[in-house]
C-alpha cells in the first residue's frame, strides 16, 4: 500500500490570504493528503504569495530555498497575488514547478496529477477580468482565532495599490453563506471570529453576481451578532469611509463584536491623499476616530500609514507625524513605499529618496510605540477577558482582551484557547502587560 502524500503550506500576507490557504489545505485532506509543517519533509509544498510590498516579492524566493532544503524532490506550487501579477516571474524561480493566479488556486488540487518535478514552472493564470466570481474561504485549526472571508477584490483605484490587478472586482460571500461558516466554525471550539476581505466595508456588492449591494456591512454584523456559539467577532481592516457611524454604535453595544478596529489612514496630508485617490480627506478620519472615542472610550485603534509616497515633502511627511501623535489611537502599521508596476504611482514625479523614506518610517514606528504604551497605561487597573493563544513563547503564554491589550503569564497548556476574566496589573519589560485573575479556575495554577 502506498503511503499517503504529505502537503505543507507557507502563508506570506494577510489574513485574507490565511483564511485562503486554510481552505485550499482542507482540499488537499479531502484528497487523501497529510498535512505537515513547513519545516518538515513533504512531497508538496504550496506558497501562497502576497505582492503588497516589496519585501513580500523578495521572500518567495527564500521560501522556495527552504522547502528545497526540506526536501529536494518535492514539488513546489505558488499561488496568490503575486502568482497573478508575475507569473512567469515566480515559475522563472528554480525549484518551482507550477504557478495558479486568482482563479485557478482554489482548483490546485486538479493541476496536480503527477508529482514529478518540472523542467520549467508551469502556469495557468487567467486574465484578472476573469476574476468576477466569489470563493468562499476561512482559516480553522492554524490559530486560535479563525479568519472568516466575507469580501474579495476591489473596485477602488488608490494609485500605489496593485491588489485590483491581483484579485479583480469587488464581490462578496452571500449573507446565508457567511453565517453558515461562522456557525460551521464556531462547532469547532474556536472562541474568536475575524472578519476579513479585501475591502470589507464594501460587504454586499457583487453578493449575487450583480455589482449592487443586496446587502450592507451593517446587515452583516448585526447577522453576526446573533450566531450562538460564537464568543467574540473582531472587524478586520475596514476604509474609514465606509466605517459609517451606525456601524460604530453597533459595536459599541453589540454582544459578540469586540471594541477593536483597524482603520488605513495612509497620509495625515489631504494633498497626498488626494494623489493616492483616496476616498476621503483627514477631517472624516478624524470624525471617525472621534466617534469611537465617544461610544467605546477604551476601544483599541490600530492605524496603517504609508511613508515616502511619491511628491511627499517633508512638510507632508510632519504632518502626517503631528496628525497621528494628537489623534487618539493606539498602535500604527508602519509601511514604506515602494514602486509596484503597473501603478499610477509609479511613474510619478517627486520621488522620495529611500534613505529618507527609511528615516520617516523609524520616525513613525517609534511614534507606534509610544501609542501602544500610552494606551495599555491607560487599560491598567480595569477589568477585562482575555483568549490564550496556543504557543509556548521563551516559557509564557499570551493572549489578547477584548480590546487588543497582549498580555503574558507563564506558560499552562490547559490556558490554551480558553477565555478568562482577568485585571490588568503592570506593563512588563517587553511591552507586554501581566495581570491578575479574577475568576481563577482549579487548572490556572502553573
Amino acid at each position: 500500500m502506498n503511503p499517503r502524500k504529505k502537503v505543507a503550506f507557507y502563508t506570506l500576507g494577510c489574513k485574507l490570504n490565511f483564511s485562503e490557504t486554510s481552505t485550499i489545505a482542507r482540499s488537499f485532506t479531502n484528497e487523501g493528503f497529510d498535512r505537515v509543517d513547513f519545516s518538515e519533509e513533504a512531497d508538496i509544498y504550496v506558497i501562497n504569495t502576497c505582492s503588497v510590498t516589496e519585501n513580500a516579492d523578495k521572500r518567495f524566493k527564500n521560501i522556495v530555498k527552504q522547502a528545497q532544503k526540506a526536501n529536494p524532490h518535492a514539488f513546489v506550487a505558488a499561488v496568490g497575488c503575486y502568482a497573478q501579477l508575475k507569473p512567469e516571474e515566480l515559475a522563472d524561480v528554480n525549484g518551482v514547478d507550477l504557478v495558479l493566479g486568482a482563479t485557478e488556486k482554489f482548483k490546485i488540487t486538479d493541476y496536480i496529477h503527477d508529482l514529478s518535478k518540472n523542467d520549467f514552472g508551469e502556469v495557468h493564470s487567467c486574465e484578472i477580468q476573469e476574476a468576477d466570481f466569489y470563493v468562499g474561504a476561512y482559516s480553522i485549526g492554524d490559530r486560535t482565532r479563525a479568519f472568516l472571508k466575507v469580501q474579495d477584490g476591489c473596485d477602488y483605484k488608490c494609485t500605489y495599490c496593485t491588489i485590483p490587478l491581483a484579485r479583480g472586482i469587488s464581490r462578496s460571500d452571500t449573507l446565508e453563506n457567511v453565517l453558515q461558516n461562522a456557525k460551521d466554525i464556531s462547532t469547532q471550539g474556536i472562541k474568536e471570529i475575524v472578519l476579513t476581505g479585501v475591502n470589507i466595508g464594501d460587504y454586499g456588492k457583487g453578493e449575487f453576481g450583480n455589482k449592487h449591494h443586496e446587502h450592507t456591512f451593517l446587515d452583516l454584523v448585526k447577522a453576526l451578532d446573533e450566531v450562538e456559539g460564537v464568543e467574540r467577532l473582531r472587524i478586520s481592516s475596514i476604509e474609514p469611509n465606509l466605517l459609517k457611524n451606525e456601524i460604530i454604535a453597533f459595536v459599541a453595544t453589540s454582544k459578540r463584536f469586540v471594541p477593536h478596529f483597524h482603520i488605513p489612514l495612509q497620509s495625515g496630508s489631504n494633498a497626498i491623499l488626494k494623489n493616492m485617490k483616496r476616498r476621503y480627506m483627514r477631517e472624516l478620519y478624524e470624525n471617525r476616530v472621534t466617534k469611537i472615542r465617544e461610544l467605546m472610550p477604551d476601544a483599541c485603534i490600530g492605524v496603517d500609514v504609508i511613508v515616502g509616497f511619491p511628491g511627499e515633502t517633508e512638510e507632508q511627511f510632519l504632518a502626517t507625524y503631528h496628525f497621528l501623535n494628537e489623534l487618539d489611537i493606539s498602535y500604527l502599521h508602519v509601511f514604506t513605499y515602494s514602486e509596484r508596476d503597473h501603478t499610477e504611482a509609479a511613474i510619478m514625479e517627486g520621488v522620495v529618496e529611500p534613505k529618507v523614506r527609511a528615516k520617516r518610517s523609524k520616525m513613525l514606528r517609534g511614534l507606534s510605540v509610544k501609542k501602544r504604551r500610552a494606551f495599555y497605561e491607560k487599560q491598567l487597573g480595569s477589568r477585562r477577558t482575555v483568549l490564550f493563544e496556543g504557543e509556548n513563547k521563551e516559557g509564557y503564554i499570551q493572549g489578547f482582551t477584548e480590546n487588543y491589550v497582549k498580555v503574558k503569564t507563564p506558560w499552562n497548556p490547559y490556558l490554551v484557547n480558553t477565555l478568562h476574566d482577568i485585571q490588568l496589573t503592570k506593563i512588563d519589560k517587553d511591552g507586554l502587560v501581566r495581570f491578575e485573575f479574577i475568576k481563577v479556575k482549579k487548572y490556572v495554577s502553573v
